[in-house]
């Protein structure tokens, strides 16, 4: 690592393979980002192997989650962000409407059926094994410490446009 002229250390270029003295130079966009493609895809991967989105359990879960049944502006809102828009959490609901996984009412709110609630389950299931792997060797002390960074560090950046 070196000094810069003003007595800072330069932050150091990405490496996979960077020994503990110089990870905490390493950029957090680069070890972000690979955090989130290499889970992302091992969840997805695993969900496609029993023909099911990401987006599909996302809405299941939403839909069992209330104490009322939620309308599909309800399911909607709060999952499009997280799905790059409305238009693919609207197809995703369409897609389990056709699976025959949810129903409306005569209101138009959304419920399970008993298909959708035992895929629901299973998928369930398969989550809590997904986070089993990718948690391995971590003990929930060290997962939160590093969620808490993580949440600092969002808030340090949102923050910073706000002055």
């Amino acid at each position: 690592m070196s000094l810069s002229s003003d007595g800072t250390t330069d932050q150091a270029p990405a490496d996979p393979a960077a020994t503990d003295d110089v990870l905490a130079h390493q950029p957090i966009g680069y070890w972000s980002g690979r955090v989130h493609e290499a889970v992302t895809r091992h969840l997805r991967d695993a969900m496609a192997r029993i023909d099911v989105t990401q987006p599909q359990y996302w809405v299941l879960n939403r839909v069992n989650g209330g104490p009322a049944a939620p309308s599909v502006e309800e399911v909607i809102a709060p999952l499009a962000p997280l799905a790059g828009g409305r238009h693919e959490i609207s197809r995703t609901v369409d897609q389990l409407l056709h699976r025959g996984w949810l129903r409306t009412d005569a209101a138009g709110n959304l419920h399970l059926t008993e298909t959708g609630k035992a895929a629901r389950s299973r998928l369930r299931e398969l989550a809590t094994e997904l986070r089993a792997e990718v948690h391995r060797g971590i003990d929930d002390e060290e997962y939160v410490a590093a969620l808490k960074v993580l949440r600092t560090m969002i808030a340090n950046v949102e923050g910073a446009g706000e002055s």
